[in-house]
């Protein structure tokens, strides 16, 4: 169901996409920004890892350098029947992690020193799973083909600003205008759409993966308020990289609203409680009780986590 819900999602971005073309620029603007989004999705699908690793300044790790972490991903990709993606560690105190990749063969997954100083071994295995089944999913492509029609919408917007738009638009002027405001905004909906979709899927698979949702349930509500206390430069350097982390790592957008690029953190970890109820897991989080979501309040400076 989320996959047939996801393709509905980017055929309305695509219908989005070549409605406004041909309503703001005619024929030759949309045939341009086309021309031009062919190029971007093209670029983006052989280099979108890259270039999102080196955004936020991730270093590949190995056993020798991480060999906790690294054991952990190497597990659960035996476990999930993935190869082995690369390992990043990226330097932000902001708690948070994320997965990137056109594919499960060429995919890479990253966590930063906040997450490995706050997390415990099982959250941190949960978290890694959830970065995981978005590999799994092929989620990593589909949001950056998404984000690239996004991105040719809002130049076609710009297109028409600049160039005062198709004058033949039976909508007159004042259509011009509202579509050019309009545009943007509902291709963002949709693209905030897609993205909530996936993060229960992969909240959802990435339990199954690891075997125990309450661990992630506990990790996401340790990140969430991480998140939320600590601010990460470089995420607010490179905001269009922020529905591709586990929690939203914006300042500011902590809370749920139409606009946000993931779903309300207690529907998440209700989910995940759930399911842990249904489908008889036993193994709960180190460190805390089965059952609370909850995370423990720390009253010292040291780490939690095997890594500190």
């Amino acid at each position: 169901m989320s996959f047939a819900r996801t393709a509905l999602l980017m055929a309305a971005m695509t219908a989005l996409f070549l409605f406004f073309g041909l309503m703001l620029g005619g024929e030759a603007g949309m045939l341009i920004a086309l021309l031009v989004a062919a190029g971007l999705n093209f670029m983006a699908y052989w280099r979108a890892d890259k270039i999102v690793l080196s955004m936020h300044g991730a270093r590949e790790v190995t056993k020798h350098d991480a060999p906790e972490l690294v054991s952990i991903v190497e597990r659960l990709s035996r476990r999930a029947g993935l190869p082995m993606p690369k390992v990043y560690i990226v330097d932000d105190a902001q708690p948070n992690a994320f997965a990137t990749g056109r594919n499960p063969e060429n995919a890479a997954v990253a966590a930063t020193t906040g997450l490995l100083r706050l997390l415990s071994h099982d959250e941190v295995e949960g978290v890694m799973a959830h970065e995981l089944a978005h590999v799994k999913n092929r989620d990593t492509l589909t949001m950056t083909i998404t984000a690239t029609i996004a991105g040719a919408i809002s130049m076609l917007a710009n297109f028409a600003l600049f160039f005062g738009g198709n004058r033949n638009n039976p909508l007159g002027i004042i259509g011009t205008i509202l579509m050019m405001i309009l545009a943007p905004m509902a291709a963002m909906l949709v693209q905030m759409a897609i993205s909530r979709t996936r993060e229960f899927a992969a909240d959802r698979e990435g339990a199954e993966i690891c075997g125990q949702p309450l661990a992630l349930a506990s990790a996401l509500a340790r990140l969430h308020q991480g998140a939320r206390t600590t601010v990460s430069e470089r995420a607010e350097q490179n905001p269009a990289t922020a529905h591709m982390f586990i929690v939203n790592p914006l300042s500011g957008r902590s809370f749920d609203s139409l606009f946000s690029t993931h779903p309300r953190m207690e529907e998440r970890i209700m989910r995940l409680e759930d399911m842990a109820e249904r489908g008889g897991f036993t193994r709960p989080a180190r460190g805390r009780s089965a059952g609370s979501s909850v995370p423990e309040t720390h009253t010292s400076g040291k780490s939690r986590g095997p890594w500190g």
